[in-house]
């Protein structure tokens, strides 16, 4: 199948960015959201938790469909129950009718996420699929720091409703660009694993001792992040007293950290091994937990104090992440669909519980934050520690 690498990236990475701009663009109207629905902003915060517990489940429930039936089927689904959903969102009055249909587009949301991976490997392999890899991680770095500052301009403009239309506007756009432009990917000819063979695959990977060290690290350094995530409308509207105007800008930060570790991580992979710069990750983001939990014990807990060490302690997911999944996927390069399915399912599982911690307690404090930012961050490095053997300098060819 001959198809432009750049046009692949460019229609898989919009499909993509769906995600962090259902989860991000919100963020800012989570006071008036919460208003709305006679909910304290606590409890507000944990339609994030509910979000991405429904995208784990959509990614390990769609993800074999998609192998059977096709991706195009599964993606084009998908957005119509995220369409449909987002607009069901404007109607909600009640916090309950606010979660069951964030649930719903989560989903929608996942079943049109799972696939993009996937589409990748079936047009392209080799050298040529890491570049479109890396062209459409690029274009996705920029959809988590413009999505808040979208989220900001709507808000202004009417109310928070209007950011769930600009979500349906996005699915619909999807819906038909990928419709027209994407063709099937999967070659339907090839057989595909029966759903005892999928579940058997997942066990192996749960059995693997190794692997589940990576899986470890990734799923707990999300799971640090949503904490932040989850408790930053709290954060910085309500303790710090900030604007909707600036709260983009104070959380877009983390974002260029993130790319910043990005490109740190490329360069460090010249002299270390994936398992070192892994393990540097997860050093470097304790030290930043353990930095905001004695910053909150003393008192000392100020905007100048707690926004850098955020941005340290996030902007490490660029040295785990990378590492972690390409080590998992040295293992498990005959399933790597599957283990890249059950990672998802288990990283936003965790995070969504890591959301809950946050938000269910309703303390008006930084203490559930960081108390849980610095649970992950030893969860990670003793998981890997554990789990995966000792990081030498040997690098595979």
């Amino acid at each position: 199948m001959q198809l432009n690498p750049r046009r692949v990236a460019i229609l898989v990475a919009a499909n993509t960015a769906l995600a962090p701009f259902a989860i991000d663009a919100y963020l800012p109207a989570m006071a008036a959201i919460a208003d709305t629905v006679n909910a304290s902003i606590h409890r507000t915060e944990l339609s994030i938790s509910v979000f991405l517990f429904g995208f784990a489940i959509g990614q390990l429930c769609f993800g074999p469909l998609s192998d059977r039936l096709g991706r195009k089927p599964v993606l084009m689904s998908g957005l119509v129950v995220f369409l449909c959903a987002s607009l069901l969102i404007t109607t909600a009055d009640s916090l309950t009718s606010l979660l069951v249909w964030r649930f719903v587009q989560a989903l929608g949301g996942g079943a049109c996420v799972v696939n993009s991976a996937a589409i990748v490997r079936d047009c392209f392999s080799g050298r040529e699929a890491a570049r479109v890899m890396s062209t459409m991680a690029m274009i996705m770095m920029l959809a988590p720091l413009v999505a808040p500052t979208v989220g900001s301009l709507l808000l202004y403009i009417a109310d928070w409703w209007l950011i769930f239309v600009f979500l349906a506007v996005y699915a619909a756009f999807l819906l038909w660009l990928l419709g027209s432009r994407l063709p099937e990917t999967r070659d339907m000819s090839l057989p595909a694993a029966s759903p005892r063979q999928v579940i058997r695959n997942y066990a192996s990977v749960l059995r693997h001792r190794e692997g589940m060290g990576y899986i470890c690290a990734v799923a707990a350094s999300f799971a640090g992040l949503f904490a932040f995530v989850t408790a930053s409308p709290f954060l910085y509207l309500d303790y710090f007293s900030l604007s909707p105007g600036v709260y983009p800008f104070v959380f877009g930060v983390n974002v260029v950290m993130i790319a910043g570790s990005n490109r740190v991580n490329i360069y460090l992979l010249r002299k270390r091994s994936p398992q070192q710069n892994l393990r540097l990750g997860l050093a470097i983001q304790l030290i930043a937990a353990l930095g905001l939990v004695a910053a909150t014990a003393f008192n000392v807990a100020s905007l100048a104090v707690v926004v850098p060490l955020i941005m340290l302690f996030t902007g490490m997911i660029g040295l785990i992440t990378p590492n972690s999944i390409s080590s998992l996927l040295d293992h498990f390069g005959h399933i790597s669909a599957t283990a890249t399915a059950l990672l998802g399912g288990i990283q936003f599982s965790c995070g969504a519980l890591a959301g809950a911690m946050v938000g269910l307690f309703e303390v008006e404090h930084l203490w559930p934050m960081v108390l849980t930012m610095l649970a992950a961050a030893l969860v990670g490095n003793i998981g890997v520690r554990l789990l995966t053997p000792a990081a030498t300098d040997e690098r595979p060819a």
